[in-house]
C-alpha cells in the first residue's frame, strides 16, 4: 500500500502594507530617476511668492490675490489647449493669433451684428474648431511640419485679424454676459459651495480609486496620503475662497467688490475635464503612446493621424475660449488681442508646469500651474516697477531654465532605464 504524503501549503504570501516611509522612499526613487513632474513649477511658486510678499507686501492683499486670476486666465487657458499638441511632439506657433480672431469673430457678431452673446460665443468657438481642423489635416495629412503650418498661420492669423477689425479699428464688447466672465465675481456663498463641491468630488475619486486598486490586490498609495492630499486641497481651496471674500473696494459706499471671479470656476471645469480626458479615457492613453512613440503607436493599431488632428482641434478650441475671456477683460477687441506676448507666455506657462517639448510627457494641470507662475512674475514685477525688458528678461531664463530641467530629466530617465 502506497501511501502518498500530504504537505500543507504555508498562508499565502501577502503584501504588506505601504507605509508613508515607503511612499516616501519610492517618491524620492521616481524624482532620481528623471520623473520630477511639477515639482520644479511648484518650488519656483513658492520662491516667487515669498519674495514678492516680502520685497512689495501689496503683493499678498485680496485685490491683487484676485487680479492674479483675471490677468492670467487668457494665457493659462491657450496653454491648457496646447498641451494636447505639446505631448505629441508638436508645436502650434498661431494659437495666440488663434485666439485674436476667434475674439474678433465674437465682437462682429455680438456688436457689429447685434447677435445675442451665446451665438458669438457659438461662432468664436466653432471658428477655433475649423482653424484646428485645418491646421490638423496639413501636418497629419498633407505631411507639413507643424511648425512651419502654425508659423504660416501665425502670419495669416494676423492679417485675417486686421481685416476682421477694418484694418486695426477697435470692436467695443459691452454684452454684460461676456463682460462679467473675466470682471465679475460670484456671490461669497456660492463660491464656498462650489470650493466645498471640488472637495467632496476629489475626495470620493480619491478614495473609490484607493479602494478599487486595493480590491484588485494593486500597489496603492498610504490612506494617511490620500487624506493627506485631501486635506491639502480643503486646505488650499479654502484660505483662496477666504481671501477672495473679503471685500476688496476701496470705497464700499460706491460699490462692493468682493467673491472668487468667474473666470476661476471656468478654468476649474475644463481643468477637470481635459484632466479626465486625457487620464481616464482610451484617447488620452492613446494621445501619449503617439507621443511617446509613433511608430510603435501605429503598430499598435491606434489611427495616428486622428489623434494629432484631433489634438490641433482641442488647442484651437481652447485658444478661441481664450480669446473669449481677452475680450471679456479689455471690453474690446484689437490687433493686439492674442498676439505680443500671448504666444510666448502660454507655451511657457505649458513648459515651465512641465509638460515636455519632446512629448509624451505632461499634464492639463502643468498649464495651470505654469500659468500661475507667469502670471506671478508679471504682477510681482509690475508692482516692483520694473520695465517690460526685465520682466521678459527673467520670464525668458525661467522658461529656459523650466526647459533645461525637463532635458536633464529627460537624460537621467534613459540612463536609469525609467523611460
Amino acid at each position: 500500500m502506497t501511501t502518498t504524503a500530504v504537505q500543507n501549503e504555508g498562508p499565502a504570501a501577502v503584501t504588506p502594507a505601504p507605509t508613508i516611509g515607503s511612499h516616501l522612499r519610492n517618491y524620492w526613487q521616481r524624482v532620481r530617476g528623471g520623473d520630477i513632474g511639477a515639482l520644479p513649477a511648484v518650488g519656483m511658486l513658492v520662491v516667487l511668492c515669498v519674495g514678492f510678499s516680502i520685497a512689495r507686501p501689496t503683493f499678498l492683499t485680496a485685490g491683487n490675490f484676485a487680479n492674479l486670476f483675471t490677468q492670467g486666465a487668457a494665457v493659462t487657458l491657450i496653454a491648457m489647449g496646447l498641451v494636447f499638441v505639446l505631448l505629441l511632439g508638436e508645436i502650434d506657433l498661431s494659437a495666440g493669433f488663434t485666439s485674436g480672431v476667434c475674439a474678433a469673430v465674437l465682437a462682429n457678431v455680438v456688436t457689429v451684428l447685434g447677435y445675442p452673446w451665446y451665438v458669438a460665443v457659438l461662432a468664436a468657438v466653432a471658428t477655433g474648431l475649423v482653424v484646428g481642423t485645418l491646421l490638423g489635416l496639413l501636418v497629419a495629412k498633407v505631411g507639413i511640419p507643424s511648425f512651419v503650418v502654425t508659423l504660416a498661420g501665425f502670419l495669416a492669423f494676423q492679417g485675417i485679424a486686421l481685416m476682421l477689425m477694418k484694418e486695426g479699428q477697435n470692436i467695443s464688447v459691452r454684452d454684460e454676459v461676456l463682460v462679467a466672465i473675466d470682471n465679475r465675481n460670484l456671490p461669497p456663498v456660492l463660491g464656498w459651495l462650489l470650493a466645498a463641491v471640488a472637495v467632496a468630488g476629489y475626495a470620493a475619486v480619491q478614495l473609490l480609486r484607493h479602494r478599487q486598486r486595493a480590491a484588485r490586490g494593486l500597489l496603492i498609495d498610504p490612506i494617511a496620503v490620500v487624506l493627506s492630499r485631501i486635506g491639502a486641497l480643503t486646505l488650499v481651496l479654502g484660505v483662496a475662497v477666504f481671501i477672495l471674500n473679503l471685500e476688496r473696494s476701496r470705497n464700499v459706499l460706491i460699490t462692493s467688490l468682493k467673491g472668487v471671479p468667474i473666470v476661476v470656476p471656468i478654468i476649474a471645469t475644463l481643468l477637470i475635464v481635459w484632466t479626465f480626458v486625457l487620464q481616464r479615457t482610451s484617447y488620452g492613453r492613446h494621445v501619449y503612446a503617439v507621443g511617446g512613440n509613433r511608430e510603435a503607436a501605429r503598430r499598435a493599431g491606434i489611427n495616428v493621424d486622428r489623434i494629432r488632428i484631433s489634438a490641433f482641434v482641442i488647442c484651437s478650441g481652447m485658444a478661441a475660449i481664450g480669446g473669449i475671456v481677452a475680450a471679456s477683460r479689455a471690453n474690446s477687441v484689437d490687433p493686439n488681442t492674442g498676439g505680443s506676448s500671448v504666444l510666448l507666455y502660454a507655451v511657457g506657462a505649458a513648459v515651465i508646469g512641465g509638460t515636455s517639448l519632446f512629448g509624451g510627457k505632461g499634464r492639463v494641470l502643468d498649464a495651470v500651474l505654469g500659468g500661475a507662475v507667469i502670471a506671478v512674475i508679471d504682477n510681482g514685477m509690475s508692482l516692483m516697477r520694473y520695465s517690460s525688458g526685465v520682466k521678459y528678461v527673467v520670464t525668458g531664463v525661467v522658461l529656459l531654465g523650466a526647459a533645461t530641467i525637463d532635458a536633464l530629466s529627460r537624460r537621467r530617465a534613459a540612463a536609469t532605464g525609467t523611460r
